[in-house]
């Protein structure tokens, strides 16, 4: 095991000869959203096995319903432009884009903002005290599978930048990343629409 236990992280040494980092996104209440106390904890995951020198790779993954629904904007509504461009907000993000080792990102699920999921059944107004819905979250799960230098993806993989929908784009490099790897047209498309696109 890697570092000291996580509370939103499952990190272990896998493979024959624990050689593999594996990271598993461990907050499956809220669709693993990618809260600040999740990323402070991946980058301190991702610094262990990166010195690691028994280490050689080290893979990303989620659950099998999704990698990670975005970013958690229970924690953003109410923060302004300037302050999160003076506090650095998403600025440990590019941890993942940094390592030395190849990353891997193991996507099953939504890699995704789960606006265009079907809405549970309603059994009334939610208690004020109720965890903030998981499908009022950004694409930033697409943006961290993004930043890995391989992305494996299962047949129920769904990968999408739906951020327009809440009247903003990607913040965390989508619109840079996203047209490096599908091509301006589509990756226009994507962020314009918010649509999604499968595996």
């Amino acid at each position: 095991r890697a570092g000291v236990p996580f509370q939103y992280l499952a990190v272990q040494k896998t493979g024959a000869r624990q050689s593999v980092g594996l990271i598993q996104l461990n907050r499956p209440q809220a669709l693993n959203a990618l809260c600040e106390g999740l990323m402070a904890e991946l980058r301190q995951a991702l610094e262990a096995l990166d010195n690691d020198p028994q280490v050689g790779a080290i893979v990303i993954t989620g659950s099998q319903k999704a990698f990670a629904a975005g970013a958690d904007i229970k924690e953003m509504q109410n923060k302004t432009f300037q302050e999160c461009y003076s506090s650095g907000f998403l600025a440990s993000w590019d941890k993942v884009s940094t390592v030395r080792k190849p990353v891997i990102a193991a996507v099953n699920g939504y890699a995704v903002s789960p606006h265009h999921l079907p809405m549970p059944p309603s059994s009334g107004p939610a208690p004020s005290d109720a965890p903030f819905p998981p499908w009022f979250q950004l694409g930033g799960g697409c943006e961290l599978a993004m930043m890995c230098d391989i992305i494996y993806a299962g047949e129920k993989a769904q990968f999408g930048q739906p951020e327009i929908l809440l009247g903003t784009i990607p913040g965390a490099g989508g619109t840079q990343r996203l047209t490096r790897a599908v091509g301006k047209s589509l990756a226009m498309e994507m962020v314009l629409t918010g649509d999604r696109i499968s595996a």
